[in-house]
């Protein structure tokens, strides 16, 4: 391998001017030549710009994907993806894969029964949230973090450059001036420096344009800051609207999901009860008070033998034990021993003996029936 001796002797030499031209002036044994306030202000806004830019693109970064190493190796692939300059492929979420796990669970636990067909409905729906996940963290991906990413790998690494550049360029025409000043010195006391003089003045003059040219160039990039700012504030909208989105989604999702749930109760829970109560020796019949089916699903005819349904205005609430809930879901009441309920309000709940436990009395004012629980969030 060649090597340049001159040029190596000639930077180490420059690096080691400079070393003692920046030590002289932190101690004030040479002088500085100032910034003027402007330069000094966009200075100032650009590394603050930088500096928090870099913390709020990492932070989303971490966000987006909580876990940098994890079992797909999911940065390590981005990284050659990147490098070969190839689109990355389409990653199964967590969310996902947790649904997949859910479904051919079921299919050993078997579909039929109520476990299984429920893992069958929650993996469907987990499905569907990394689903939108997937789509959330792409959408954010090209709105947000490449916008950040970009300025920090490229408008950001020009401003460096040139701001080094300028710092040289600065330290350049400080040590022409103090060169001036050591020829003017050595002129008073001998007129054969004239020639000095004359050189140091002209090299000044010189590394003053050059100083000033470096500075105007710096100063138009971090003026362009400011339009960088106006760019990051729409990436910004864009990215909240993914979020908003994003939930809105999900919550959607768990609506449905929470109402599938709560209309296959009355097919997966009484069943797995009867099994549980035929192998035990007890009666998996209907509770004599529980009166009225489960929800959205029509009542069993009734026996000569069973007791009368339950009366409602004949129901007292117990002296302790009542206590309050919000209803998560309109419900209509199927007749008269009935509650209707609308979403979000506040009702008064409790039990009686031998009452269906998928069943409750609710109570709003003067309005008395029965609810059912799980259609309500039990608040105290």
């Amino acid at each position: 391998m060649d090597f340049n001796v001159k040029k190596l002797a000639s930077d180490a030499g420059v690096f080691f001017t400079r070393a003692v031209q920046f030590t002289e002036e932190k101690l004030g044994q040479a002088e500085k030549t100032e910034l003027d306030a402007h330069l000094e202000n966009l200075i100032a806004r650009g590394d603050c710009t930088k500096n928090w830019t870099e913390k709020i693109f990492r932070q989303t970064e971490v966000l987006l994907q909580p876990n940098p190493i994890d079992h797909t190796g999911a940065r390590i692939e981005e990284f050659f993806y990147e490098k070969l300059d190839r689109k990355i492929p389409t990653r199964t979420t967590n969310g996902e894969l947790l649904g997949q796990y859910m479904q051919d669970a079921a299919k050993d636990f078997g579909p039929g029964t109520p476990y299984g067909s429920t893992l069958i409905t929650v993996g469907e729906y987990q499905k569907k949230l990394g689903g939108a996940e997937r789509e959330f963290l792409q959408a954010s991906a090209v709105s947000f973090l490449t916008p950040l990413r970009n300025f920090l790998e490229g408008d950001w690494r020009t401003i460096s450059k040139e701001r080094r550049l300028l710092e040289n360029r600065r330290l350049d025409l400080d040590v022409c001036k103090a060169r001036l000043k050591k020829a003017k010195l050595a002129e008073a006391k001998a007129a054969l420096w004239s020639e000095e003089v004359d050189k140091a003045e002209q090299e000044l003059r010189v590394a003053q344009t050059e100083f000033d040219r470096q500075a105007e160039v710096t100063r138009l990039l971090l003026e362009g800051i400011s339009s960088t700012h106006v760019n990051h504030l729409r990436c910004l909208h864009e990215f909240v609207e993914a979020q908003a989105a994003y939930y809105a989604q999900c919550h959607k999702h768990m609506q449905e999901l929470q109402k599938e749930l709560s209309s296959a109760n009355g097919d997966a829970f009484p069943n797995a009860f009867a099994v549980n109560a035929s192998t035990s020796g007890i009666s998996a019949g209907p509770s004599p008070l529980s009166g009225g089916s489960i929800p959205g699903h029509p009542a069993a005819s009734s026996s000569p033998l069973e007791p009368a349904p339950l009366k409602i205005e004949e129901v007292k609430p117990p002296a302790t034990g009542t206590r309050k809930a919000k209803v998560l879901y309109d419900y209509d009441a199927a007749d008269t021993s009935e509650l209707s309920l609308l979403a979000d309000e506040l009702i008064t709940v409790y039990t009686v003996p031998g009452m269906d436990p998928d069943w409750l009395i609710g109570e709003r004012g003067n309005q008395k029936g029965k609810v059912p629980v799980t259609y309500l969030e039990l608040l105290s």
